[in-house]
């Protein structure tokens, strides 16, 4: 398995692939090529959706490409410091409304589902990803002519990963601090009298 800092240990054995996906900000310069990226559209489109109505949209630009500098335009100032190296930036959609025009409450938890599909098929291929909610949503979803009844929910760069040590501070740092979560004994419960929400 990768040794790297941020492929940490576990409280209880899971699949090496859930550990491989992590938020990187280092990218080389190797491109993804198309294939490669219907690939993570592809696994993408399994994720599960109520009512099947799959609310996932998928906006995405290479480097140096219309979409790719549009995106990079409403990102926060930390983010386009190191966002700038990715080779795909891709904005992520949830359609909010059923095909009856009625609210669908669930819009946002699917299309988190479907953008946990892509980042996983992209560890698989070695490929990483860093969601970012750090942009300008109005900016960008007037730019991207987003209608009334969608919302862009992040904004996820791709690449290759590269050497932690071509980043500035403090993103060098970070890029190799350990990831830490919770036990889940702080997350789930099996009695109302111990419920902490």
């Amino acid at each position: 398995m990768n040794k790297h800092p941020k492929i940490v240990p576990t409280q209880y054995d899971i699949h090496p692939l859930l550990l491989q996906r992590w938020s990187a900000r280092s990218f080389s310069n190797k491109p993804i090529n198309l294939d490669t990226l219907h690939h993570l559209f592809e696994a993408a489109s399994w994720a599960a959706s109520s009512m099947n109505q799959q609310p996932w949209r998928f906006v995405f630009g290479a480097k140096d490409s219309e979409i790719f500098s549009l995106l990079y335009s409403t990102l926060a100032g930390g983010n386009q410091i190191w966002a700038k190296d990715a080779q795909v930036l891709i904005a992520v959609i949830a359609n909010t409304t059923f095909n009856d025009g009625t609210v669908n409450l669930h819009a946002w938890h699917d299309v988190g589902a479907a953008s946990s599909y892509l980042l996983l098929q992209a560890a698989e291929l070695g490929i990483l990803g860093h969601q970012m909610g750090g942009f300008i949503r109005e900016k960008a979803e007037s730019l991207l002519s987003i209608p009334h009844t969608c919302n862009i929910v992040s904004i996820i760069a791709l690449g290759y990963p590269d050497s932690h040590e071509l980043l500035p501070e403090p993103f060098r740092t970070r890029e190799i601090s350990p990831r830490s979560r919770k036990p889940i004994h702080e997350f789930v419960f099996d009695s109302l009298e111990n419920l902490s929400l």
